[in-house]
């Protein structure tokens, strides 16, 4: 693997792999949490709108450029990301490379194309007003950031939406969008050096001044959050119940704390059958189709959340049984048997999504945009292989603890 910094401050990464399919990503540290002074959600509608036109292509050439090759373009928006990035056979890579450079540096952003894309996110927003599921998790991080940059809702608000116009969406890339927070990553079967020269020769084509490097890490970020906890129970006339439970958690900066958690978080409500959570309240007692731990880290905290949906008359047998089993992880050190194969599970659940070449790929330019550097699966291992069980409890004591601790109802 071959990564650095072009002259423009733009970072890269190029990884050589044995698949005829070829992946490229352009991520950019610019997401929700950086809206202050636009109507909220821009970040998420530029994603939208920059396959709108270029200076060089209609919506219509960049709808079809790669689908004629067999290949797919596709973005994503997150609290502290937007990503653009594609699939395309290796021999048509460097096509893929160009158009997501020309996209992120000349976007047109049609009155008329603006106009049509807002009905469509707005039917995004209503669509997730009408799955439970997911807008208690986006209530939940609403309420846990209350006055923080964080609390935004990715998609906005369907007034927010309306007002966003060509003029504001332009000014948010000419200010956001320049190559010191950017990372581009490609995973492919060619040679590392050659698609170093050719990406080295784009961004020199696209970002023909000089940009600042700029802060990158934690002391790039605002202030972590200081959260309220809350006890909020909401009547939304739903047919089923949806909770969620927990807290703050350690930042992506935190290594052992964060690493504790991931494996906290994986042993208590992993995707595994073999989860504590999964195994009593849905395995055991089949009181929910599907219960969750899920860990989500930021640049200056992070946030842990059990997410569960049952039955309106089994909510509180959950709940019990819920801090029921934090309990033991709090008290109890795991034995020497259990920790050995609770990492054991997690490295095999790296190494299969690792395996995933987009996964690879999308993972290189988080990892350049956070650290600036991307560590070895054996580095990665090492760290893993350090968390002891006295970490474990100790997160469980942390991120549990009552007086941190929030709880969401929707019923």
């Amino acid at each position: 693997m071959i990564s650095g910094r072009a002259e423009c401050g733009m970072q890269y990464a190029v990884k050589r792999s044995g698949s005829s399919v070829a992946y490229c990503a352009l991520s950019i540290k610019c997401g929700t949490r950086d809206e202050e002074g636009y109507n909220s959600g821009i970040a998420h509608f530029v994603e939208h709108t920059i396959f709108k036109g270029t200076a060089r292509r209609s919506a219509a050439v960049i709808n079809n450029y790669l689908d004629r090759l067999g290949g797919e373009l596709n973005a994503f928006t997150t609290k502290e990301e937007i990503v653009f990035h594609a699939t395309v056979l290796k021999e048509d890579l460097k096509k893929a490379a160009d158009l997501l450079f020309e996209l992120v540096t000349c976007p047109t952003f049609p009155e008329n194309e603006v106009n049509t894309e807002k009905g469509v996110v707005i039917d995004e927003i209503r669509s997730y007003k009408d799955t439970p599921s997911e807008d208690i998790y986006d209530k939940f991080e609403e309420l846990l950031f209350k006055g923080h940059p964080l609390s935004g809702n990715i998609l906005g608000t369907r007034a927010s939406v309306r007002k966003i116009s060509h003029k504001e969406l332009a000014r948010f890339v000419k200010e956001k969008f320049v190559p010191s927070r950017m990372a581009f990553s490609i995973v492919a079967d060619i040679d590392e050096k050659v698609m170093e020269k050719h990406l080295l020769g784009l961004s020199g084509k696209y970002f023909k001044d000089s940009y600042p490097c700029g802060a990158s890490g934690p002391e790039a970020s605002v202030h972590a959050p200081e959260a309220e906890p809350f006890d909020l129970t909401l009547n939304k006339r739903n047919h089923q119940a949806n909770c969620i439970i927990g807290g703050l958690a350690p930042s992506l900066y935190q290594d052992r704390e964060r690493l504790a958690s991931v494996l906290l978080c994986n042993i208590l409500g992993g995707p595994s059958n073999n989860s504590i959570l999964n195994a009593v309240l849905r395995e055991k007692n089949g009181w929910v189709y599907g219960v969750e731990c899920s860990y989500t880290q930021y640049s200056d905290t992070g946030i842990v959340a059990i997410s569960l949906g049952c039955d309106k008359n089994n909510l509180e047998k959950c709940i019990k049984a819920t801090f029921k089993e934090i309990g033991k992880l709090q008290e109890e050190i795991l034995s020497e048997r259990k920790l050995k194969a609770a990492k054991k599970q997690l490295l095999g659940q790296m190494a299969i999504s690792g395996d995933n070449g987009e996964t690879q790929c999308l993972s290189m330019g988080k990892g350049l945009l956070a650290y600036g550097k991307l560590n070895t699966s054996k580095e990665t291992r090492q760290m893993v292989e350090g968390i002891t069980a006295e970490d474990i409890r100790e997160m469980a004591c942390t991120i549990f603890a009552p007086e941190r601790l929030s709880k969401l109802i929707y019923i």
